[in-house]
């Protein structure tokens, strides 16, 4: 793995940070959601931000 500025590492944690913010939100919002359809679309918009969150992780680690 190559050298990772501190630039770098600080924009990392930001990203890592919204993205978990906006997994919490989105699993919030399906939870109470009444329409399937829109339970569907916050379910989907949380995983693919827990995912994105997880590929930025790697950089870490």
């Amino acid at each position: 793995m190559s050298n990772i500025s501190e630039l770098d590492l600080q924009n990392l944690r930001h990203l890592i940070g919204g993205f978990d913010t906006t997994h919490c939100k989105l699993k919030e919002y399906a939870s109470e959601a009444q329409d399937t359809k829109i339970k569907q679309f916050f379910e989907k918009g949380a995983q693919s931000a827990k995912d994105n969150k997880q590929q930025l992780m790697k950089f870490l680690g």
